[in-house]
């Protein structure tokens, strides 16, 4: 029965991760429009990453940070044991997502270093963090 709730905190924190991560993408125009021409697609973002400014990486980056916190909040919250290892393995998926995109998307260097360093493994250390102070380590 513990592996089962580990397996389902894993699903489930991936699952509402990824959800928050795209709704924060989605939302991320409404408030710094895209340039003219520019859209949010892979190709629409390679072609137009010549005109896009830095506020236009405030919703990717805050994306990827909360998308990773909230995943490995979840995790740890439902997870019965080894809730470190579980948060680190989700930290590091979502880390490796974010190296492939910065290997097909040809953004800024400062914001390939802020998001690489900053939104996948502290963020997923402060989502186990906050979790332990809902739900201790000798509660689970």
């Amino acid at each position: 029965m513990k592996i089962l709730r580990n397996i389902i905190g894993v699903i489930a924190g991936v699952l509402i991760g990824s959800f928050v991560n795209m709704f924060i993408v989605e939302l991320g125009p409404k408030f710094f429009p895209l340039p003219a021409g520019v859209n949010i697609t892979t190709e629409g973002l390679k072609a137009g990453m010549d005109f896009m400014k830095p506020e236009h990486f405030i919703a990717p980056f805050l994306a990827h940070a909360i998308g990773t916190l909230v995943a490995t909040f979840i995790a740890a919250l439902i997870a019965f044991e080894r809730r470190k290892i579980i948060t680190r393995v989700i930290s590091l998926l979502y880390l490796a997502g974010g190296a492939y995109m910065v290997a097909i998307l040809p953004s800024p260097m400062w914001f390939n270093l802020l998001d690489l360093i900053v939104a996948y493994l502290p963020m997923g250390m402060l989502g186990y963090w906050l979790a332990t102070k809902i739900i201790p380590e000798e509660n689970v």
